[in-house]
């Protein structure tokens, strides 16, 4: 059975434990010396606040690099997968990284964190194209106030798994998080709601080929699932025709057949057993009432999450900087 839901747009309906998704396609001319655009590309934008595709791209809340310079979260999750291009990552604990073409990074606000995720142009002299995912994952309550945590799954430890159906077209999973298909994903961030199995949270992405078939497993009768059609023309789920750029939900616990049509195409599945809390969301809080959101307003106006250590709000590596991770106890990863 299909639910159809909406059309997609920039940001996503979702539902329990997931708060939001993003899918951000941005691209970005060559990169100036700072890794901007050139400043007279910025004519005609609203800097700070330009959400507008003019030319098919977006600064988003950067002024002089598209991105997100410094702001704050607490109770909740972030996970961001990136299909193209580069994210540098730096936040009040003094962590910092780059990521992108594929990597995920899975990051628990807790009790409460700032940071910035800037798109660094890197190339001067050929286009920067920025693609990525990110997901709010909700915190169960006895979870909100943990320690903040951030863990990179790097590409090449995100398990793809291939299938060809009778004629031979292949349909690619991509698994972040959950067990599909006999196709395990790296562990979550330890306080995640996904980090119990039971909960069966799930976060793949489906390439099929042009007219390739293919059958999700079944998951159980709780569970939620949330696919997301975000390119192609159409396909059959469930016996149903969804149009590209199209979202629904479908039914969990029994196979799901998918058939392909004329183009290749791919979705974004988010599916879990829902948390079942009150969620109360104002900006970039998500907390159980009222109250305790009131809470966090003080909290972070008596101590910033641990203030800013970087030197500009929007900060970003230096442009030869390679994949890393810095994490907040001083282990470095290097890719």
């Amino acid at each position: 059975m299909l639910k159809k839901i909406n059309q997609l747009k920039f940001y996503w309906e979702t539902t329990d434990p997931f708060i939001f998704c993003v899918h951000h396609n941005d691209l970005y001319p060559s990169g100036n010396d700072i890794m901007g655009p050139d400043p007279a590309l910025l004519k005609g934008r609203s800097p700070g606040n330009d959400f507008t595709p003019k030319d098919g791209w977006r600064m988003y809340h950067g002024h002089r690099i598209p991105g997100f310079p410094v702001h704050p979260h607490r109770g909740f999750e972030t996970v961001t997968l990136v299909r193209a291009g580069f994210i540098d990552h730096s936040d009040s604990l003094g962590a910092a990284g780059r990521y992108g073409n594929g990597d995920v990074q899975w990051m628990t606000a807790g009790a409460g964190i700032q940071h910035c995720e800037m798109f660094p142009m890197i190339n001067t002299d050929s286009d920067n194209h920025v693609e990525l995912f990110q997901i709010w994952l909700n915190l169960p309550a006895r979870n909100k106030m943990v320690d903040p945590h951030f863990d990179m799954l790097w590409a090449d430890t995100i398990p793809e798994k291939d299938h060809k159906d009778e004629n031979g077209a292949l349909t690619r999973l991509k698994v972040v998080a959950g067990n599909i298909d006999g196709a395990a994903a790296p562990p979550p961030a330890p306080n995640s709601w996904a980090a119990d199995p039971s909960n069966e949270v799930g976060i793949f992405t489906i390439l099929m080929e042009p007219g390739a078939k293919y059958v999700i497993p079944p998951a159980s009768e709780k569970v939620v699932r949330t696919i997301y059609y975000f390119r192609g023309d159409r396909v059959t789920i469930g016996g149903e025709e969804l149009a590209g750029g199209h979202s629904a939900q479908a039914t969990s616990h029994e196979p799901l057949a998918i058939i392909n049509g004329k183009e290749e195409s791919e979705m974004l599945v988010l599916q879990a057993i829902p948390i079942g809390e009150p969620a109360v969301q104002y900006g970039p809080f998500v907390m159980n009432s009222e109250e305790e959101i009131r809470q966090a307003f003080v909290d972070y106006r008596a101590t910033e999450f641990g203030g800013w250590p970087w030197p500009e709000r929007d900060n970003v590596h230096p442009r030869n900087s390679g994949r890393f991770a810095k994490h907040a106890d001083g282990r470095i990863e290097e890719r």
